[in-house]
């Protein structure tokens, strides 16, 4: 289990996963062949892991800003070789509330937020938890700054807007991302919410312009079923088959330990029965090389490759500057670079994805 950081000693044990080597921008190391080369790590060898005995712990006292590393819903990432778990969605929400959250909010103008952007190479400034309708005011008056700059404005919602706010956003941000949490009324209820509100703020968004996004958490056993998956996206497909789908994995973490974690399989069978719908993009998310091909998106027309991902990294990206495919020219909706160029790939930093290896041990 996850220890933090406060907590650790030397009982405890770095966690390196076995299927990925560590890679940087300036090395890359094979985690097998540093242990084996250096008989004296002592390690722990599972299915999954190498367990590497911590042989002690110091602390540092810094005065400065931190900034976090903000992960969505996977919260795990490798950090000089540790695996760190990170839940940045609790740590954003509950920071007010929760007293081991050990943080505070930090006052901050929306002079300074653009200016942070510009400094840091931001591409978009997007308005989040908890949920940003609330305070519609606040993100317009960054948003109008954000966008004399050249950023893209967004929101992150879970839908439940109404036509005056949406008609007083609209000026000023491009892009709506909704959680349609359910297709159920039931499921809404037990959350605080109304279902038909969602599924009208979603028709809402797209008949203004927004580019709108779908994003459905799966949790088993809540809303899993093939019935409410294909209930989903036949919705979605009656808005417009261009709208993306998202399907992501819900993992146990803070106070909601149960049920059990999303499999791929759970993920890969949402996704057919969205393509089965007639949704013309439809990826399964946050389960990083798990998934076989859909984390990609593919012409609709001819199905060539055009962008490849790991995760949030892009591998490959083969749109035209007009979003269009190179292969047909059919025109890909969306919200793309007017210079391919300008995409940020990461493909050299996962050498070990395309290339792998069989280590044999004697």
């Amino acid at each position: 289990r996850p220890i933090p950081a406060g907590e650790l000693t030397s009982r405890h044990y770095l966690v390196i996963p076995r299927s990925h080597g560590f890679a940087s921008s300036s090395q890359t190391l094979d985690v097998f062949e540093l242990l084996r080369n250096h008989s004296r790590i002592r390690y722990v060898e599972t299915e999954n892991y190498y367990l590497i005995p911590i042989r002690s712990v110091t602390t540092e006292h810094f005065e400065g800003e931190v900034y976090n590393l903000e992960v969505a819903e996977e919260h795990q990432y490798l950090a000089n070789f540790f695996l760190v778990k990170n839940c940045q969605n609790w740590l954003s929400s509950q920071a007010l509330r929760d007293p081991a959250a050990r943080v505070h909010p930090t006052i901050i103008s929306a002079e300074q937020i653009v200016e942070l952007a510009k400094r840091y190479g931001a591409r978009a400034v997007v308005s989040s938890y908890n949920e940003p309708l609330i305070t519609a005011e606040w993100a317009v008056e960054i948003f109008k700054l954000a966008k004399a700059e050249g950023l893209l404005c967004g929101f992150v919602s879970n839908g439940n807007a109404t036509p005056e706010v949406l008609d007083y956003l609209r000026p000023w941000m491009e892009c709506y991302k909704v959680d349609l949490k359910s297709m159920s009324q039931k499921n809404y209820q037990y959350l605080g919410g109304r279902l038909e509100n969602v599924l009208e703020t979603i028709k809402m968004a797209y008949e203004r312009g927004f580019w709108v996004e779908i994003v459905t958490l799966l949790v088993p056993g809540w809303n899993t079923s093939d019935d409410e998956l294909r209930a989903a996206a036949e919705f979605i497909a009656s808005v417009s088959p261009d709208i993306p789908w998202h399907v992501t994995a819900f993992h146990k973490d803070y106070k909601m330990q149960e049920p059990d974690n999303t499999t791929p399989d759970i993920l890969m069978r949402a996704a057919e029965i969205g393509k089965e719908a007639g949704l013309h993009y439809v990826y399964a998310g946050n389960l990083p090389g798990q998934v076989g091909d859909l984390e990609n998106t593919y012409c609709p027309n001819c199905r060539t490759l055009l962008i490849e991902r790991y995760g949030y990294v892009i591998l490959e990206y083969r749109l035209t500057g007009e979003g269009t495919c190179p292969n047909c020219g059919t025109k890909i909706p969306g919200i793309w670079p007017k210079d391919p160029q300008e995409v940020r790939r990461g493909g050299e930093d996962l050498w070990f994805l395309r290339r792998p290896r069989v280590i044999s041990r004697r």
